[in-house]
């Protein structure tokens, strides 16, 4: 059920974000709690029910006859990225690594702590969902027996129109292509914009989908340094621009697969110029800007597109609906072009399963629904940190997400996440080890991590085995943190 946000919510983020930001440290202690409720004129049970709430979230410990106190914070990971921009195609090796990893992600016998698929019914609107399908049937019963033809989803396209603002963007429906999810959508623009032996500019590390796709369009990648709190190098991008290096750029700009950043708007604005200047097609992956942290979030490099160099894509499948498999796109200058191709490929999406979103978008409460999930989220995320920073070798450092759900950790010493993660799979625990997200020798001592699953016992053991099983590999100790007589908040903590 979605979660209302009450006073003691509001002033627990609050405080959170302070931590966070480093402007009350680790050790110290949180203020009196009269003095909030003074202050912030709510009762005492609101600020202690808020300092509860802190607690359950890893950032805080409570200490008898002494009060609450900010715990460790685990330290962020550093720039690190291949040091050689030269183009590279997806090897056996890599794609058999690949392979296997999707292989252990489908075994429901297997503890998952690392696919970037939602995994329980409580993050989606599920009941919802099923009442409009089955009202649309009882209206309708002649829509599931029409074919989806080219350019359909005429009243998905008009709410989704209607929700751009919150990107940044002012486009009208029939700018709007709807797709079969955002892989398609992606693969669509790059089939557009490209021809077989270019060279595609990418961040590093990413998605490490996108390096079969490119493979299967005979495209090249060149991983350009990405920073894991700014992300990629403007200066590099440009330097390979002005030397004619790539024909185009694939980027994750707003909350980015796996390292969780978001481009400052600057950034972003430069991106847009640089697309306009040196008629460079970027094709933007935004499936992940409606999980933003931040408020208000952050525009798409999109909204900043006057020549229509951008291609904007997305879909509903991480906060939605995942089998319904719709997404949507944005191609600007190429929109016939991706359009025609749309129809000759795919023809179009199931008007149910549009028109059941599209009807949930006018009178579902999708504002609230994802308020829910971005809470939800943020505070998974640092409980993870928390149990990271105790049961991972001391050392080990982890990227701090501005939405979403998964990010980004490196292990101190000589360690092979390969090694790492075959050894999981003996035990039945999955994990993604850091060198799939990159075409070249790199990432070996990395994991990405993903908090989008209920935070069960299951869930928690399979996270504090993956550290027990680290601390073995490296030969170096937990840092753990535990005040004698202290409930351990992370592994009791009553939220979901």
């Amino acid at each position: 059920m979605a979660e209302v946000s009450t006073r003691y919510q509001q002033l627990a983020d609050e405080f959170a974000t302070l931590i966070h930001q480093g402007k009350i440290k680790a050790g110290q202690r949180l203020p009196a709690i009269r003095r909030v409720a003074q202050t912030h004129q709510v009762s005492v049970n609101t600020v202690l029910s808020a300092w509860q709430r802190l607690e359950n979230r890893g950032l805080v410990e409570a200490r008898p006859q002494s009060g609450f106190y900010v715990r460790s914070v685990l330290a962020e990971v550093a720039a690190s990225a291949p040091k050689q921009l030269k183009p590279r195609q997806l090897g056996r090796e890599k794609m058999a690594l690949i392979e296997a990893a999707f292989s252990a992600q489908r075994n429901p016998a297997y503890t998952n702590i690392s696919l970037a698929c939602p995994q329980h019914e409580d993050f989606f609107p599920t009941a919802k969902l099923a009442k409009i399908s089955a009202s649309l049937l009882r209206r309708k019963p002649d829509i599931i027996s029409t074919y989806a033809l080219p350019n359909n989803g005429e009243p998905l396209r008009e709410q989704i129109a209607k929700r751009t603002l919150y990107s940044g963007l002012s486009i009208s429906a029939e700018e709007i292509i709807i797709t079969h999810g955002c892989s398609e959508a992606i693969q669509l623009a790059l089939r557009v914009i490209t021809s077989p032996g270019d060279c595609i500019g990418i961040e590093s590390p990413t998605y490490f989908f996108l390096f079969p796709l490119l493979a299967e369009l005979g495209l090249k990648a060149v991983e350009i340094p990405t920073d894991p709190r700014t992300g990629i190098k403007m200066d590099v991008l440009e330097l390979m621009l002005k030397e004619k290096r790539i024909s185009a750029l694939l980027t994750i700009p707003t909350v980015h697969n796996p390292l969780g950043f978001t481009t400052s708007v600057a950034d972003k604005k430069r991106l847009a110029h640089l697309a306009q200047q040196y008629k460079l097609p970027i094709i933007e992956d935004g499936i992940y800007s409606e999980l933003q942290f931040q408020s208000p979030p952050s525009p798409a490099i999109k909204s900043f597109d006057k020549e229509g160099w951008v291609i904007y894509c997305t879909s509903f499948t991480k906060t939605l609906a995942p089998d319904f498999r719709i997404g949507w796109m944005m191609a600007g200058r190429f929109h016939e072009a991706v359009s025609r191709l749309k129809g000759l490929s795919t023809l179009g999406e199931s008007a149910l399963l549009t028109n059941t979103l599209a009807e949930f978008l006018a009178n579902g409460g999708y504002d609230h629904h994802l308020r829910s999930l971005r809470r939800r989220y943020a505070s998974n995320m640092d409980k993870v940190r928390d149990m990271i920073s105790r049961y991972f070798p001391e050392g080990t450092q982890a990227t701090r997400p501005t939405g979403g759900f998964v990010f980004w950790a490196e292990l101190p010493g000589e360690i092979n996440t390969v090694d790492l993660f075959e050894q999981l799979l003996n035990e039945r625990i999955c994990v993604t080890p850091g060198s799939l997200y990159s075409l070249s020798d790199h990432y070996h001592h990395a994991l990405r991590l993903s908090c989008c699953y209920p935070f069960d016992e299951r869930y928690r053991y399979a996270l504090r085995r993956t550290g027990e099983l680290a601390c073995e590999m490296t030969g170096i100790a937990a840092q753990e943190y535990q005040t004698p007589g202290l409930t351990t908040a992370v592994e009791n903590s009553g939220e979901p």
